[in-house]
């Protein structure tokens, strides 16, 4: 069994200069891509429940999910709750399995965002769990918009919350279809100077795959999470799949056919950040 905490594959990362994939997950075939492509570049990767995987299927269905492909995977795999909102829910995902959660406080002034990711710290590390941060805000393509990382304020939220790791806004947004994303490495470099805490990159497709293999080369940016692009990878071969024989009605034939689309992008994805033969 490989199953592994957040903090116990990003401070390789830090240390070593590469950077782990956060891949999110919205089902069995994606997930189980995902560990397939983790193993074939022998490189550990992060399954992430985000919200909209939450409201499909239960937190318990998705801890045994992750907790199964990383007891037959040859790497580390970390089942990771992605954006969870409230105490009540990194509680329930701890309770069902997860070895990571992210605390999203980022929404709330800085004062009541550090009180509460710090109780969900002490939570996390009584249960041996990693715990996530975000201090400032990364927006929405199309939505809401962000508010960049104050270095100070990292400075601060990492210090005053113990955080295993902490996601920034620096030019990230979510849900990019296109890699456009301009990082602003000024304000990188000055949050970098003020703590020593694993970054993470939220909205990672959005990133060019030459920036993301300079920034996990280069900075303390130790996680990139990755959804869009996995996404777009699964909905063109699952179209693919469909047209191919519009007769066929077999949902297991069919979405068998995506997996090695998927795979195929996700191991993109994880040599892109240095991470292969780090597993």
């Amino acid at each position: 069994m490989t199953l592994a905490t957040l903090s116990e594959v990003l401070q390789p990362a830090l240390k070593e200069g590469y950077a782990v994939a956060g891949l999110v997950v919205l089902g069995w075939e994606d997930a189980r891509a995902y560990v397939a492509a983790a193993e074939a570049e022998a490189a550990p990767v992060i399954l992430q429940a985000g919200p909209g995987c939450r409201a499909h299927t239960p937190l318990p269905v998705l801890a045994t999910m992750f907790r199964t492909l990383a007891e037959g995977a040859s790497v580390p795999v970390v089942a990771h709750l992605d954006h969870g909102y409230t105490a009540d829910e990194c509680r329930a995902a701890i309770d069902c399995g997860f070895t990571s959660v992210m605390f999203d406080g980022s929404r709330t002034p800085l004062a009541q965002n550090i009180e509460e990711t710090a109780a969900i710290v002490e939570m996390a590390r009584a249960a041996g769990v990693s715990c996530e941060g975000e201090i400032g805000f990364v927006g929405y393509a199309e939505g809401e918009a962000s508010a960049h990382t104050d270095p100070q304020d990292a400075a601060r939220f990492a210090q005053e919350t113990g955080v295993d790791a902490m996601a920034i806004s620096v030019g990230n947004v979510h849900l990019q279809e296109t890699a456009a994303a301009g990082i602003d490495l000024v304000a990188l470099r000055a949050i970098e100077d003020v703590t020593d805490v694993p970054l993470v990159i939220h909205g990672g497709s959005g990133v060019p795959f030459e920036l993301r293999r300079e920034l996990a080369r280069t900075s303390k940016i130790s996680k990139f999470n990755i959804g869009t692009e996995l996404r777009m990878a699964f909905g063109r071969a699952l179209r693919e799949a469909v047209n191919r024989d519009p007769a066929r009605y077999d949902r297991l034939s069919i979405l068998k056919e995506t997996e090695a689309p998927v795979c195929d992008a996700a191991r993109a994805a994880i040599r892109a950040l240095g991470a292969a033969a780090a597993g």
